[in-house]
């Protein structure tokens, strides 16, 4: 069987794996200018991507559809390894090492318009072709062609940051090599070339052709020289180090610029070592031998952290090429068959903050019939959440196997969990006790899963699923239907023939007879759940400051809702009834009868983040959005959009829920609260006017109907803390340069009280100016001893309707001067007040003047 010999991560698709088989070697996957190729050398080249063959071309390919770009053939000799490099605007660096040694340097500028000029060759075997000679001569190129080792090259990088080309062999007297790319101005060198021409009576020098390979001068390159040459080697500038390995299978690290004694040996591979990569921002080295082995080594102890051994990978073949991604944590082996091995470490502690998940949470749910929450996270984990107390019930892991869970819903008693994953699978559960009670998949392979619902059709219940499979799977939910493994109905005529032609992210239905599904390329359909008909179907317009006639900016729809009191009254037949997110952090509002057309649109996300989350409430009267930068806005809409529009709804509310994304927003009516999740790995639980009742898995219970229960007048700490939380006022942002509260600078002392004064009395009259949004505006710029002082201060007694405020506590902790350093001098002094024991409750109006409750909007209250 052919074996797999080379693997990429495509550059800008992360979660995209090129692989090639002999004797095309897959080297590079790169972005150029202008122009997005996948670069072979017979080579695949990236939007162009480089592969390459063994008979001397190189090919780019266009990576959307992997189709033949261009190609250069007749190289010198036959290519082994390649490389790429972006070094400027329009500029690159195409390397590859050969059979004779030499390191071959293609420096390229004008990129964009080179290949479109190669494209218009002339065409051999239908691809446009053009010789390495005609190709060099041209005004865009300069060709370098270094001779370097005395055996074939057996790896070869260019490294940005060191501004060098490493390359190694089996040849031990040049092992590995870090040279330059183009000659160094050496004036010594200049002025020995000049005595030899004098020497030898030449009255020009004679410069090599085309081809030619050229050495190094001295001062040019770095030798090392390795008992038994290298096979495999990486290099990191943060930690300064390269590593290298080879046939006698001791890992050696060097400091790259001394390369006359390693400073450490890593031994324990039995076989050669193949493969080298440092993880510099774990402090890790990543090795791989010919055995199938792999270990983990730790760069400062220079220890070996972990060995997977062969039989436990499951790993069978040869090993041809790896690949580690930083991004993924993931290692990728190849053989005739390519494996994944994903690094799984310890969470990190989280400081202050209360978590829900040890991993990002990627859905959430309530189940009305026992009132709980369930959540499900990137690692696969489900949890099971007391919805009156925010206390832990019940949790199961793997429930995916080691695929992340994206989406879940329940059918319509409540009573039953349904997830989809990254595996491509629907399973419904038990989720009070983790049992898996049905699979539902496709035949074969089976794509990724982004949303799922569940609704009923008459007598029928059915699931339903869509993803990266670009179809709407349809399972039948029978009670007499025992297979556990189920498969779906047969696809709709119309989504086999006039469906997505794209991903499709989310799903939303509206009973009895209504569907949506929206894609990755913007597009917006609408089904006919009866007859399985397109209803009507949409294509997201662009925003008008898109830039370059909307070239570039992306279109995804993820998520959308019906507003189904308008879609079953007549009266509302010319109104919008389908709201979705789209680019620049808009919503954008359809009507869906009569073939269905565009209302109007608005920019929803002040910092035009992308809209995650849609949420309506169950009277249609109230709209919810959630975006990529944890904030949540409320727009009133009961009387919005009942015809073509060009402003936006009434605001009524905005604030920060989370620090990261949000990924799951539902409100639940009944209660008049908000349920929230976010890749921050918290569940939340808001009111419906944003005052913040708790994090699920917090240590204190809350009760959802007593307020006194709640965090709030509080705020998540993370939230409070974090930079984007800062205010966007003009007032505050000059405010703050000037009392040293910038980023750039945190060491700054606090602003006077005069400065505060001030700041105080602009920010009312700027206040007073944007009293119709009454939009939330993050907290004054504090640092984190005031929050932690005021947070110790909290515990004193203080008069009833007065809250406590950062700049009254800002010298609170100031130790007390007695003139003498002794411990007693450090101790802190408070007068107690006598108070009654009992309490009044505070007066919660007056919460209106503080900058971190959502909508506040008040007028300060004077002080006594």
């Amino acid at each position: 069987m052919p074996q797999y010999n080379k693997l990429i991560v495509g550059t800008g698709y992360q979660n995209v794996l090129y692989t090639a088989r002999s004797p095309v070697n897959l080297q590079i996957c790169v972005h150029f200018y202008s122009l997005p190729l996948l670069i072979t050398v017979k080579c695949l080249a990236a939007s162009h991507c480089v592969f390459f063959h063994r008979d001397r071309e190189i090919q780019f390919y266009e990576m959307s559809s992997l189709e033949p770009y261009c190609q250069v053939n007749s190289l010198e000799t036959v290519p082994l390894v390649l490389d790429y490099c972006y070094t400027g605007q329009d500029e690159c660096t195409i390397l590859y090492g050969d059979t004779q040694g030499c390191v071959n340097i293609i420096l390229m500028t004008s990129v964009g318009e080179t290949l479109r000029t190669w494209k218009k060759m002339a065409k051999t075997e239908n691809v446009p072709n053009i010789g390495m000679d005609s190709a060099v001569h041209a005004a865009n190129i300069t060709y370098i062609r270094w001779k370097v080792h005395e055996d074939w090259v057996t790896k070869m990088k260019y490294f940005q940051n060191f501004r060098a080309i490493v390359s190694s062999s089996n040849h031990e007297a040049s092992a590995l090599v870090i040279g330059c790319v183009l000659p160094s101005m050496n004036i010594e060198q200049q002025l020995r070339e000049i005595k030899e021409v004098c020497h030898e009576g030449k009255t020009k020098k004679v410069h090599p052709g085309v081809g030619s390979p050229q050495p190094r001068a001295a001062c040019d390159r770095t030798i090392f020289v390795v008992h038994k040459g290298v096979m495999t080697f990486d290099l990191c500038r943060k930690h300064n180090l390269l590593v290298t390995g080879g046939m006698d299978r001791l890992i050696r690290m060097w400091n790259p610029y001394v390369p006359g004694k390693p400073t450490g040996l890593l031994k324990g591979h039995c076989t050669p070592i193949c493969y080298l990569s440092i993880s510099s921002e774990d402090s890790k080295i990543f090795s791989v031998s010919t055995d199938k082995t792999v270990k983990i080594w730790d760069i400062m102890d220079q220890t070996c952290l972990f060995t997977a051994h062969p039989k436990a990978s499951l790993i069978h073949g040869d090993i041809s090429a790896c690949l580690y991604s930083p991004l993924l944590k993931s290692l990728y082996v190849a053989t005739d068959s390519v494996a994944r091995l994903t690094l799984r470490t310890r969470p990190q502690p989280h400081g202050n903050s209360t978590v829900s998940h040890k991993e990002p949470v990627l859905c959430c749910g309530y189940s009305e019939e026992f009132r709980q929450v369930v959540s499900g996270t990137e690692g696969s984990v489900v949890k099971v959440w007391d919805f009156d107390t925010g206390m832990q019930q019940f949790e199961f892991g793997e429930a995916h196997g080691h695929c992340a869970i994206t989406c879940l819903t329940f059918d319509s008693k409540g009573r039953r969990l349904v997830t989809g994953g990254r595996d491509g699978c629907l399973k419904i559960w038990n989720f009070n006790n983790g049992q898996c009670l049905k699979i539902l998949r496709r035949d074969g392979e089976c794509p990724d899963i982004c949303d799922c619902t569940y609704l009923k059709v008459h007598n029928n219940a059915f699931v339903m699923s869509v993803g990266w499979g670009r179809k709407v799977d349809i399972y039948l939910d029978s009670p007499e239907d025992s297979h556990h493994i189920q498969k779906p109905q047969p696809s709709w005529r119309d989504d086999l023939k006039k469906g997505h032609r794209e991903d499709i992210l989310c799903i939303a239905k509206c009973p009895p007879a209504l569907l949506a599904t929206s894609s990755y390329d913007g597009e917006i359909i609408v089904w006919n759940l009866v007859s399985g008909h397109i209803h009507c179907r949409f294509l997201t317009p662009l925003p008008k400051d898109g830039g370059d006639n909307g070239q570039g900016v992306e279109r995804s729809v993820q998520s959308m809702v019906f507003l189904k009191t308008r879609t079953l009254r007549d009266e509302f037949s010319s109104a919008a009834c389908l709201i979705s997110s789209g680019p620049h952090g808009c919503i954008f509002w359809w009507n869906i009868l009569n073939g269905g057309r565009f209302i109007g649109m608005f920019e929803c996300s002040k910092f035009k983040q992308q809209i995650t989350k849609l949420a309506v409430s169950a009277d249609d009267s109230m709209l919810y959005a959630a975006d990529q930068g944890g904030y949540i806005y409320i727009y009133e809409i009961t009387s919005f959009a009942l015809r073509p529009i060009q402003k936006a709804p009434k605001t009524t509310n905005c604030w920060r829920a989370h620090i990261k994304s949000i990924t799951g927003l539902q409100i639940v009516d009944s209660d008049q609260v908000l349920l929230t999740s976010s890749t921050d790995c918290t569940v939340r639980l808001w009111s419906r006017n944003g005052e913040f009742i708790g994090t699920f898995g917090q240590l204190d219970r809350w009760s959802v109907h007593t307020p006194s229960s709640w965090k709030h007048p509080g705020v998540p700490y993370e939230v409070l803390v974090d930079p984007l939380s800062m205010p966007t006022h003009s007032v505050l942002d000059r405010e703050r340069d000037k009392a040293g509260c910038s980023d750039q600078d945190e060491t700054d002392d606090p602003p006077t009280d005069e400065a505060l004064r001030l700041t105080t009395s602009e920010v009312q009259l700027q206040l007073d100016e944007d009293r119709q949004s009454k939009l939330r505006h993050p907290p004054l710029c504090i640092s984190d001893g005031d929050i932690e002082r005021e947070i110790s201060s909290a515990f004193l007694p203080a008069q009833p309707g007065k809250r406590l405020r950062h700049e009254i506590f800002k010298h609170a902790n100031k130790l007390l001067h007695h003139g003498s350093p002794k411990a007693c001098a450090t101790l802190k002094c408070f007068d107690i007040d006598d108070v009654s024991s009992t309490c009044k409750r505070p007066d919660l109006p007056l919460s209106g003047s503080d900058p971190v409750i959502p909508g506040s909007v008040q007028d300060e209250p004077a002080e006594s």
